[in-house]
């Protein structure tokens, strides 16, 4: 059983928390977060790209000029895509760039995301974050508080927290997640991890059907 010492908002140790050895201590397959980062990106693009055909540029109703007799290649409209002004061959038009992938596969992505991390002793673990007020400041003193305040870290709550979402707003190397929306995308692009025991508690349930205890 993969433990941590679990620490409080002053950075003392309160006790230690025990993790899943099939979430955190799982085989690491970095062509499934290629594949997983490519499915969340393509999904997140806007796909409103678009270009107008020779059935959608204006003008063009009457033939440019006579058919014979000019000593020019006959032309039918000048909506063709070799006139100024016509329409674009084979362009890009408004789509869904998102793919699917199968959640077997997601599922063991995030779960090798946060076994790298754990392999890499980048994991925190806190009791509870208490932001009382919407300051970004408190979030800033509590990283630093934490050995944290220089690096790029996601922090991961069991639920809704309001002011601590708020107050990270502003820190651009820190990003605040909850736990039933955590990914690999967001796993990966930052250093450290800083997680609430009751998101251990919940990342537990979501991807082990086990809950984590401290003790």
């Amino acid at each position: 059983m993969a433990t941590l010492d679990l620490r409080g908002s002053d950075n003392e140790k309160k006790g230690s928390v025990e993790l899943s050895p099939s979430i955190f201590e799982a085989a690491v397959r970095p062509h499934l977060f290629h594949a997983e980062v490519r499915r969340q990106l393509a999904g997140r693009r806007a796909g409103t790209h678009s270009t107008r055909n020779r059935a959608l540029v204006s003008g063009g109703g009457a033939k440019p000029y006579r058919q014979k007799g000019t000593g020019r290649a006959r032309q039918g409209t000048t909506r063709a895509p070799q006139w100024a002004g016509g329409g674009t061959v084979f362009g890009p038009v408004p789509r869904k760039h998102g793919h699917g992938l199968n959640k077997k596969t997601r599922k063991a992505a995030l779960i090798g995301a946060l076994s790298l991390r754990f392999s890499e002793e980048a994991i925190t673990v806190v009791d509870e974050i208490a932001i009382d007020e919407f300051k970004t400041k408190q979030v800033a003193s509590l990283l630093e508080t934490l050995g944290l305040g220089a690096d790029s870290v996601l922090i991961v709550t069991g639920g809704a927290q309001e002011k601590l979402e708020v107050s990270a707003r502003n820190l651009p190397r820190v990003g605040v997640i909850r736990a039933v929306g955590l990914n690999v995308y967001d796993v990966l692009r930052h250093d450290k991890l800083l997680l609430t025991r009751d998101a251990v508690e919940a990342l537990s349930a979501r991807l082990d059907g086990s809950e984590g205890g401290a003790r």
